[in-house]
């Protein structure tokens, strides 16, 4: 049987151009008629005998040159497949449903299968999918083999663009093939994570409460604690070939090799745990803070994120590791309560820095958190205070007034000598604000959770006064900054600041009222995180002028209030034994802060460690968590996107209901006491 094949493409072209000029040499002899019949007719014979030639020659060639072709594309495509097979990547060939149809050698020694396997990839390699398979773009995927890891290119083969200028065999439409690549990097990532393991990591490491242990021993056993420290630190990071240096009295660099940081991560740092147990007749236990930078750029980079770390550490309370890789932030510690400083070194600073910040300023406005509190509303007026001393405009941003704001805000009233613009809202304020305007935040170093964050966007000079300990989320770029976690509140602070602030400053009555009732508030009747200076500044406020019986009338709740907190302690769930969960009806004009006083009155039952009262409010659930001394309500605060101190602390949560935020809280709970994070 004669087969008959047909040329195409470019060969077609060139088999053909000889005929294509004997057409042409015929329009020329016509031409050459017109100007001399003798050399038309001797132009005529040349042609004819030239296409006779022509003709016969690629008659009797046609045969000879497709067979040499033939013969030429038989050995090329051989030669071809000869070399796929015995390429030396692993490779197959794949339908467009990842049924393999052809594999070659180091395909077959690589996964064990012969020429005769035609079933999916899939049943080889799991983690490939279909959908990648036919995506019909180029891909790139790590995949695992026995103790290999390979990059698995997956390129698609269009068999008709491929063919069409070059192949003598015509194609089906859309007859698309995939070519599959293995190939090893497992060399190249040991060579990676070699380097990795290599780099070095710097980290800080203070001492938080080095002074106050010091003073709390005799002189002659100070060089003893000292020593025993350093011995400590020493040890425990010479386990990972470290480099520790003392740089100061209570500071330490210390400089390690990556690969160590899971070591230590897995051990969770035990020497803020370990260093604990260093007694030599101190009362006060010793406890370290330590910023560990990673993932920078450069070492100048790694150390400026390990000074960050180091910082957040402190700004939380200390007795913690911050770990910042990059941008994100890992905490472990953190459990033991604040140590109180005894020295006001830093509130006199922060008091001249405030001062020289509000002389350079024609006003100022001051914001706390939003559904402000008590501690806020009197942080607030403090701040009035000081700006009222320099003659300056100052204003307080309030959008909302509770019902235990209500009578301490009507102290303030125009008729009383107080500016009738004393208290704005925030469109007002967005509307006042300039370039020479001071923003004053207190009692939260959260953007989010200020009465108007876009003043911080709009404002230049920004101030922050808070006694919450530090999140992932802060304040940025404020020129004054005074984080200060072991205060009882931002009441305690500024009435420390207002001391030093300048001398014989005069409070009146009604103003030392409400910033005593900022600390009575937050230290729930001096039982909770109250210290000598909670006392000391309690007292300032006494010389001041307020008055305990008429704060206490301020501070009163209404019947509807007290029911409601009676109805949350009455339907508490006490979970895991340890653990009361209430929820408090939103219906009520401030159910935030009776969900607060619930949730301390539930810590007056036995057995109970934690407390926590959920309250659905203007389209979010609010939290608030309290403990005496045994759980950190803070930890399982962060969990959830909140913070606070060890022993008070809270949550904002959005786009779910109350009983899905019952939930998460219960399921933190339970990974928190199987991580060992938390204990009962």
């Amino acid at each position: 049987m004669k087969q008959n094949i047909k040329l195409k493409g470019r060969l077609r072209y060139y088999m053909y151009t000889p005929l294509y000029v004997t057409i042409l040499l015929l329009f020329l002899n016509i031409l050459i008629y017109f100007e001399d019949k003798r050399a038309g007719v001797i132009v005529t014979i040349f042609v004819v005998i030239y296409f006779i030639f022509i003709f016969t020659t690629y008659i009797w060639n046609k045969p000879v040159l497709t067979k040499e072709m033939i013969h030429f594309a038989t050995q090329y495509a051989t030669v071809q497949k000869q070399l796929l097979d015995d390429f030396e990547i692993p490779y197959a060939i794949l339908d467009i449903n990842g049924i393999i149809l052809w594999m070659n050698k180091e395909f077959e020694q690589l996964t064990g299968k012969d020429k005769g396997y035609h079933k999916t990839i899939f049943t080889i390699f799991p983690m490939i999918s279909k959908d990648q398979i036919q995506k019909g773009e180029k891909e790139n995927l790590r995949i695992g083999w026995e103790d290999k890891i390979f990059r698995a290119a997956i390129e698609p083969i269009y068999l008709e663009k491929k063919t069409e200028e070059s192949s003598i065999i015509e194609v089906k439409e859309n007859e698309n093939l995939i070519a599959l690549y293995l190939y090893d990097e497992t060399e190249l990532n040991q060579y990676i994570q070699m380097n990795q393991e290599q780099k070095l990591v710097a980290s800080l490491v203070y001492i938080d409460n080095y002074e106050e242990a010091l003073d709390s021993i005799e002189d002659v056993k100070r060089s003893l604690l000292s020593a025993l420290i350093d011995r400590k630190v020493n040890e425990y990071f010479s386990k990972v070939d470290a480099l520790v240096r003392k740089i100061e009295k209570d500071k330490y660099f210390v400089v390690f090799k990556y690969k160590y940081l899971n070591v230590l991560e897995e051990d969770k740092f035990s020497l803020i745990e370990d260093v604990k147990s260093v007694k030599v007749g101190n009362e006060m236990a010793v406890t370290l803070s330590i910023g560990v930078g990673i993932q920078g750029e450069s070492y100048n980079t790694n150390y400026e994120y390990s000074r960050m770390a180091i910082d957040l550490a402190l700004g939380r309370g200390g007795d913690q590791v911050v770990v910042r890789k990059g941008e994100d932030i890992f905490y472990y510690g953190g459990k033991s309560k604040t140590v109180e400083k005894n020295t006001r070194v830093k509130a006199r600073i922060k008091a001249h820095a405030l001062r020289e910040t509000l002389q350079s300023r024609e006003n100022v406005m001051i914001m706390g958190h939003n559904i402000s509190d008590v501690d806020s509303f009197g942080a607030a007026i403090g701040i009035y205070c000081a700006a009222k001393v320099l003659n300056k405009k100052a204003q307080i941003v309030l959008n909302e007034v509770t019902s235990s704001l209500r009578p301490l805000k009507e102290c303030f009233a125009p008729e009383k000598g107080y500016p009738e613009d004393l208290f704005i809202n925030s469109e007002r304020a967005m509307e006042t604000i300039n370039r020479n305007t001071l923003v004053m935040v207190v009692d939260t170093n959260r953007p989010n959770y200020t009465e108007c964050p876009q003043l911080l966007e709009r404002g230049n000079a920004i101030v922050v006064f808070d006694h919450h300990r530090q999140g992932n989320e802060v304040i940025k770029n404020p020129i004054l900054s005074y984080i200060e976690p072991y205060a009882s509140s931002t009441c305690e602070m500024i009435s420390e600041v207002l001391q030093y602030f300048t001398e014989n400053i005069k409070l009146e009555p009604a103003e030392a009222d409400c910033i005593y009732a900022g600390i009575l508030i937050d230290t729930n009747n001096f039982m909770t995180k109250t210290g000598v200076r909670t006392f000391e500044a309690a007292a300032y406020l006494r010389r001041c002028g307020a008055d305990v019986t008429r704060v206490r009338k301020l501070l009163r709740n209404d019947m509807n209030s007290y029911k409601a907190r009676a109805e949350v302690v009455r339907h508490a769930e006490v979970y895991k034994g340890a653990f009361a969960i209430s929820v408090c009806p939103g219906k009520m004009e401030s159910p935030t802060i009776v969900g607060a006083q619930a949730a301390d009155e539930l810590l007056n039952i036995i057995g109970i460690k934690a407390s926590f009262v959920l309250t659905e409010y203007q389209g979010k659930i609010f939290i608030s968590s309290r403990s005496i001394d045994e759980i950190n309500v803070q930890l399982i605060m962060e969990k959830l996107g909140g913070g606070g101190h060890l022993n008070v602390a809270g949550a904002q949560l959005i786009n779910c209901t109350l009983s899905e935020a019952k939930r998460a809280l219960q399921e933190t709970i339970d990974h928190m006491l199987e991580e060992g994070e938390i204990e009962i």
